[in-house]
């Protein structure tokens, strides 16, 4: 028997690698919506603590392998980042208030229409897209619209939840445009810090005029926070930046499609909420009307760029 190449071993240790990889990002990002709806804690409270732990997370590595580039950060290269941070805070803020008010199912499908808000903004800046692009965002919005319907049927309450993920959604857009110009004079690390720093400032504040609380929560639900932020947080944005730089956009934006299905079925288990059956057919448009996005835009000139998840 002939044995087979080490250059072959080698593409089949990688592929199987990446493969693992995707599994562990795909459930990291997956977890974050069902373990937000399951956590006792105002949903304010919640942004906050993810991006005030992320922070401190990363804080030992900023403080003394940046220490130089965070002194030099100043002006429009600042401005930026904290322009980042703030509409971060808005898309946290937003979304993980939507998820007390509709199903996980409803408002992880619609904050993911990040990437169609993407599109939607360099169409208007005159930049072309084929036919599969436009046809795609037609059809993620009508997802959108058989969702909303389907969840006015059952409360005013789940659609003005639809409603704060769709703006969440579009805060998730507007992170990605910007921080997309800030990373171009900042390291990752750098930006990162001082963008999650700042979201959380945002954040308490927040919660100081809306009177959530920031503490007084039980050990299980500081145990939640703790789990939150190592997932989605941490793990999720670590795995798909890591993916983006050896695999390319395109299986990464694919990828992450899959936390739409894989947040409804850990809501199932989690917390117990199964959509009805119209509402999980809205959601199938959308994740279809996004894969035409993202196939599409791989032939278009004007490529949008592509985001580790924020959510």
């Amino acid at each position: 028997m002939t044995p087979r190449p080490a250059g072959h071993a080698d593409r089949h240790n990688r592929g199987v690698r990446t493969l693992l990889l995707l599994a562990v990002g795909v459930v990291a990002v997956s977890l974050s919506g069902p373990l937000m709806a399951a956590a006792v804690v105002p949903p304010l409270a919640i942004a906050f603590w993810r991006n005030a732990l992320g922070t401190a997370a990363i804080a030992p590595a900023a403080v003394t392998r940046q220490r130089a580039e965070l002194r030099s950060l100043t002006g429009r290269r600042l401005g930026l980042v904290l322009a980042s941070g703030a509409v971060l805070a808005v898309h946290f803020a937003t979304w993980v208030t939507s998820l007390t008010l509709t199903s996980v199912a409803s408002a992880t499908a619609i904050v993911c229409l990040q990437l169609a808000w993407v599109v939607c903004w360099q169409l208007l800046r005159g930049e072309r897209f084929g036919a599969r692009v436009v046809a795609g965002l037609a059809l993620a919005f009508a997802g959108v619209l058989v969702v909303s319907g389907v969840d006015l049927t059952l409360s005013t309450r789940a659609v003005a939840g639809d409603g704060l993920a769709l703006i969440g959604g579009m805060a998730a857009a507007a992170y990605t445009v910007i921080g997309s110009r800030a990373r171009q004079s900042a390291s990752t690390t750098t930006y990162t810090f001082v963008c999650y720093g700042s979201c959380a400032v945002l954040l308490a504040l927040a919660c100081l005029v809306a009177g959530q609380r920031l503490g007084g929560y039980p050990a299980g639900q500081w145990a939640l926070l703790l789990l939150i932020t190592a997932t989605a947080q941490l793990l999720g944005h670590s795995v798909f930046n890591h993916l983006l730089a050896t695999t390319g956009p395109l299986l990464v934006s694919l990828a992450l499609l899959l936390e739409v299905p894989g947040a409804a079925l850990l809501a199932a288990v989690i917390v117990h909420q199964k959509p009805p059956v119209t509402a999980l057919a809205g959601l199938a448009v959308m994740v279809a009307g996004m894969a035409l996005v993202v196939a599409g835009r791989r032939t278009s000139r004007a490529v949008p760029a592509v985001e580790a998840p924020v959510d």
